[in-house]
């Protein structure tokens, strides 16, 4: 059974998230605000979070960053009207995902369970599937995918959040291949990209900065003029 943390400083709403996920047989745990969330969080194993943008005494995305440096933890970020570019903020600290209040019962369900498939927490499943094909090498690296895991050519581990590992994958999928934004967005969100977004490109600039280090001289992910990316290595 998946755990979900709900962190909402609007009681009702999470009073009616909480029986939508139970209905859902998911386990549940609230917070009111940030001091709360890190007390529930720390004592319990979640596989993700829902997390508000605005908490009365911390402001969501310092939550963010704040649950992603401590674990591989799903995050999806619930945000209002015109909180577009804290949205933007939210997705390059790491958030997995985000759903626009009001936010609509089944997609809010398909999103969480779009990240939890994502997520490494589940890799037990890659197995069950019995996929042949367990880790892609490519120019040094290993991406392991049945456990969610990177490691760099001098066998150290390089963390990623879940949206990170999969563009990393489908990447690597058709390396050399030019991929557009819209394909991305559908692979990795499970949804279209809005027009004038910068998720995608923002997600790039934060694997770039894993992989090479200088996102302003990247020479394995290349932008492709009025595309997308592709990834330039040998697959060993």
């Amino acid at each position: 059974m998946y755990k979900i943390l709900i962190v909402d400083d609007e009681y009702e709403l999470r009073q009616v998230l909480r029986e939508t996920l139970e209905r859902e047989n998911y386990e549940v745990g609230e917070a009111g605000d940030a001091e709360e969330m890190r007390r529930v969080f720390d004592s319990g194993d979640f596989d993700l979070v829902l997390l508000d943008l605005m908490l009365p005494d911390e402001d969501g995305l310092t939550l963010t960053r704040y649950l992603k440096e401590r674990s591989d933890v799903g995050v999806i970020i619930l945000t209002g009207k015109g909180e577009s570019v804290d949205l933007i903020i939210g997705l390059e600290m790491g958030a997995d995902d985000y759903v626009a209040k009001p936010y609509n019962r089944r997609e809010l369900l398909a999103r969480i369970k779009s990240v939890l498939r994502r997520s490494g927490r589940s890799a037990d499943k890659a197995a069950k599937n019995n996929d042949p094909k367990t880790c892609i090498q490519f120019s040094g690296w290993e991406l392991d995918l049945p456990h969610h895991k990177l490691a760099a050519p001098d066998g150290s581990n390089v963390p990623l959040t879940m949206a990170e590992f999969q563009l990393l994958r489908v990447l690597l999928e058709a390396p050399g291949q030019p991929v557009d934004r819209d394909q991305l967005s559908v692979k990795i969100f499970n949804k279209e990209l809005r027009e004038n977004s910068r998720n995608i490109d923002a997600l790039v600039r934060r694997l770039r900065q894993k992989l090479e280090g200088d996102v302003n001289h990247a020479q394995m992910i290349k932008s492709v003029r009025g595309s997308g990316y592709t990834i330039l290595t040998t697959l060993d």
